[in-house]
């Protein structure tokens, strides 16, 4: 009996001095405390070394996330489908590419979704926030089917030349549609045959223009609580309007129509509304007659003293002033020849040149493109003017440069005759600026069908202009004729201030 307890006691040491051999169980630590001698299984406390540490807590935190990691986790997942979805696009615009998309079905794409997701989520659904929202990934819809053949509309071709796109405007009036009820039926009129070149050149349109607005004040009622001065004045903007839109005012009807604005301002409100009225008409006659009828005749005598027996006169398109002249001179005895050049589309030049064959003047008629020939007969030049500009240059009918330039060459001296009331202190450098555009279709020839130019807004790359005016530089031009006597072209700012205060 006492060996057999010798032996047991042996044996419980020998275990013990075994336990305490073993630190590690499986790669961990274990800690036996002297009370749990009796039961060691029990007391066995493995201590995590740091390379399964990780490996514990990751496994903890896949069965077990916080509401930041959750939401963490779900916005890396909504950019990792974004992401999907922009690498997807490119391959649905491609026109070229018939590429086969697969539409994938609710079940795919939340087990797509999914994938990342903790354990227990439903599939289709994915968390986004921390409360537990869930929200449902809907199907991607399919892309349209692409085909290869496009409809590309051609863009209407631009008629207007680029260069002058500044000048195009509303298109030009060609009836009364639309007018306005203010304005007067003689301002109707106007218009009409200023548009239709009825009534063509500078001091025709000016005069014109002049007696329609007296027509105005005639028949004009001051309305009540209102005076004469103020309400007239307005009353002529929406006849003034309508010319404009007819065809743009020339640099002497806005000189007479300053003046006339000027004289409505100076009426004495007390004065009676018929004698303000009167008043009004009789400067307006005086007008006329002192700035373009008197003004007229004496140009046209100083002018005509330049011509002497046997010259060669040449001159371009018609002018009222130049053809007076011309008239003159010849009724004071002088015998001479008369060259008109002329060009299209208004070929004013036939009208002139039939007029002094009338006369019983020698006249011969030619275009611009026989310049140089007919130049070398000339021996003076006369030009009209619709301007003077206050830089001493010339703005007058297109054509007018060419024909100045050439006789700058020939060494034949250029005279041009202009009234007071077409001098302008605007400075013009070239005809780009400004100038006016007509309508293009006058360049094609009326009553042909057959022309290259008929169907021309059809062709592509086809732009027509048709301007009115250039610029003649002063160093071309030798002399300016007015009612003030003749001077060179430098001295044009002096007579405009002279004219415009006196």
């Amino acid at each position: 009996m006492a060996s057999f307890q010798e032996a047991s006691r042996k044996s419980t040491d020998t275990n013990a001095v075994k336990l305490e051999e073993a630190p590690t169980l499986n790669g961990n630590s274990v800690n036996l405390t002297n009370g749990d001698k009796k039961n060691p299984a029990a007391t066995l406390k493995p201590q995590p070394n740091a390379k399964t540490a990780g490996t514990v807590e990751g496994a903890g935190a896949s069965e077990k996330l916080s509401g930041a990691e959750q939401k963490k986790k779900a916005k890396e997942e909504k950019a990792a489908r974004r992401a999907q979805e922009k690498q997807a696009k490119p391959q649905a615009i491609l026109p070229d590419l018939k590429i086969p998309r697969k539409v994938e079905t609710l079940e795919e794409v939340g087990r797509r979704g999914s994938a990342g997701a903790p354990p227990g989520t439903p599939i289709g659904k994915s968390h986004h926030k921390p409360t537990g929202s869930i929200q449902k990934s809907m199907p991607l819809r399919p892309a349209p089917p692409q085909t290869t053949t496009h409809t590309v509309q051609l863009k209407k071709d631009n008629k207007n030349v680029a260069l002058f796109g500044h000048l195009y405007g509303l298109p030009r009036r060609t009836t009364i549609a639309a007018a306005g009820k203010d304005v007067h039926p003689a301002i109707l009129a106007l218009g009409l045959q200023m548009s239709n070149y009825v009534i063509c050149g500078s001091n025709a349109r000016c005069v014109a223009t002049l007696l329609a607005f007296k027509r105005v004040v005639e028949s004009y009622v001051t309305p009540p609580q209102n005076s004469l001065p103020r309400h007239l004045t307005s009353h002529l903007s929406p006849q003034i309007e309508y010319l404009v839109s007819c065809r743009p005012l020339s640099v002497s009807m806005g000189n007479a129509i300053r003046w006339l604005k000027l004289e409505i301002n100076n009426v004495d409100p007390d004065t009676e509304e018929s004698k303000a009225k009167a008043d009004l008409c009789e400067g307006i006659d005086n007008f006329i007659r002192e700035r373009i009828t008197v003004a007229d005749q004496v140009i046209s005598n100083i002018a005509a003293e330049k011509i002497q027996d046997g010259d060669v006169v040449l001159t371009f398109a018609k002018s009222s002033i130049v053809q007076q002249t011309l008239v003159e001179a010849y009724r004071k005895g002088i015998r001479f020849r008369v060259i008109v050049v002329d060009s299209r589309p208004l070929f004013e030049g036939k009208h002139l040149a039939r007029a002094l064959a009338d006369l019983g003047l020698e006249v011969q008629y030619s275009l611009t493109h026989a310049i140089d020939h007919v130049m070398k007969d000339a021996t003076k030049v006369f030009l009209g003017a619709h301007a003077m500009m206050s830089n001493g240059r010339l703005f007058s009918r297109i054509g007018t440069a060419i024909v100045a330039m050439m006789a700058k060459e020939s060494d034949v001296p250029v005279i041009v005759c202009c009234e007071s009331i077409k001098f302008t202190d605007k400075v013009a450098l070239d005809s780009i600026v400004s100038n006016e555009v007509s309508p293009p279709d006058e360049l094609i020839i009326q009553g042909e069908s057959t022309t290259a130019l008929t169907a021309w807004r059809d062709s592509p790359n086809l732009q027509l202009l048709n301007l009115m005016y250039d610029v003649t530089p002063a160093e071309y031009i030798n002399m300016v004729v007015t009612e003030y006597g003749s001077l060179p072209p430098s001295s044009v700012p002096v007579v405009h201030r002279l004219s415009t205060n006196g």
